[in-house]
């Protein structure tokens, strides 16, 4: 008899533009066995060659959930903490004790989550980078790529939740 799955964080996309990065992102929540939740409008098609292209032939096994909305994907998980992800915070990830029911919600590609996006999350939280712009005088990295981001928040969170065990 199998015992049931755990609870895994879940990783949630805000208004997604680039189809790449979704792509990606998707391969790493399979990957972490994550799963991916998307709030429309996104900047893409689902029939997108390069969303395909960058999820290989994983896509069809990502968990992957739509939602039309902010407000119903907050409906839907008002019991999980809803973490926002953003360059515009000085708390860094490892300041946090992540939680299984935990929401890891990353913005879009062009503007990243706006401040009433961010205003409803229980945390904020940043990566710390120590090239970034606001940490060398020459001027340094404005932000990382949407699904490079993702992979780091990813690891980070399951690594302190005990989860990359086989």
């Amino acid at each position: 008899m199998n015992s049931p799955k755990p609870t895994r964080p879940r990783i949630a996309l805000f208004e997604p533009r680039i189809p790449q990065n979704t792509g990606t992102i998707g391969r790493t929540c399979l990957a972490f066995d994550l799963a991916l939740d998307i709030i429309k409008p996104t900047g893409f098609s689902f029939d997108d060659k390069y969303l395909k292209r960058a999820g290989l032939d994983y896509w069809s096994d990502v968990d992957l959930n739509l939602f039309e909305s902010f407000h119903n994907y907050r409906n839907k998980f008002i019991n999980s903490r809803l973490i926002a992800l953003t360059k515009k915070s000085d708390n860094a990830i490892s300041n946090i004790n992540f939680k299984n029911t935990d929401i890891l919600l990353f913005g879009r590609e062009d503007t990243g989550l706006p401040n009433n996006i961010i205003n409803e999350c229980e945390v904020v939280a940043g990566i710390p980078m120590p090239g970034g712009e606001n940490q060398l005088k020459t001027g340094g990295v404005r932000s990382l790529n949407l699904s490079v981001a993702c992979g780091i928040v990813c690891y980070s969170v399951c690594l302190q939740l005990n989860l990359l065990v086989k």
